[in-house]
């Protein structure tokens, strides 16, 4: 069985050696980001099955960094905080985290934690209720974060990933390059058009998809895109 993979954001070292070593020692694969920046950059490439996720962080914090997340998939997070407050909290909850651990917590209560919010996932994969699209040969499912071709799933990456879900979740409608740049990669970089050409078509590639002849995703030139609406 594929170990559980869990991804670590949090700026103290400390915390995220203490937390790797015990997480690795139970089998438990770990990825590491010092801030809200890099944990969104890791999620490009990689899906874990949770993620540890601290609120006070430089360049982005723990809660824009889950509303962003919350934006495209339903991965567990659990959010931590060295501040004991009830605002906190619900703000976590509000953006929609799966749970909430203040510091400094023992490792018995993480790892208790952790394992409960897992086996929730597990036994209900509607922790947010998001939709499943499928059309002919493609389904995505967003709830389990899962892309599969002629009953085939497929390993897409991050923002391949993103970029998908955020066209299923607005299925028959027309978006515009702008719009999928300031949702997947954040406003700094809107206007930067070669970078969704180059990403759509590596996400055609995956999908199989002609972008002259789409099956899927249709391109309005110098307008936007917009994959096809499932039949209901």
């Amino acid at each position: 069985m594929k170990a559980q993979q869990i991804l670590i954001v949090d700026d103290d070292p400390a915390i995220c050696k203490f937390v790797k070593a015990n997480l690795e020692a139970r089998n438990y694969e770990v990825l590491l980001a010092a801030d809200g920046e890099e944990a969104l950059d890791v999620l490009d490439h990689e899906l874990p099955d949770l993620i540890l996720l601290d609120i006070m962080m430089p360049k982005i914090d723990g809660f824009e960094v889950c509303r962003r997340i919350r934006e495209w998939s339903n991965i567990p997070i659990i959010m931590l905080s060295a501040r004991e407050g009830e605002m906190d909290k619900v703000k976590c909850l509000d953006c929609g985290a799966d749970d909430y651990l203040t510091k400094p917590f023992s490792l018995r209560e993480l790892l208790s934690r952790i394992k409960a919010v897992l086996r929730r996932v597990q036994d209900n994969g509607n922790l947010i209720m998001l939709p499943k699209y499928h059309y002919e040969d493609l389904e995505v499912d967003l709830s389990q974060n899962k892309v599969s071709l002629k009953g085939e799933e497929l390993s897409l990456t991050g923002t391949e990933y993103k970029i998908l879900s955020y066209l299923v979740t607005n299925a028959g409608r027309l978006i515009t390059p702008d719009q999928i740049l300031g949702r997947v990669w954040g406003e700094d970089y809107l206007g930067d058009n070669h970078l969704i050409q180059v990403n759509m078509a590596r996400l055609r590639k995956r999908l199989q998809d002609n972008g002259r002849v789409p099956k899927y995703i249709e391109t309005r030139p110098g307008i936007g895109y917009m994959i096809k609406l499932a039949p209901n």
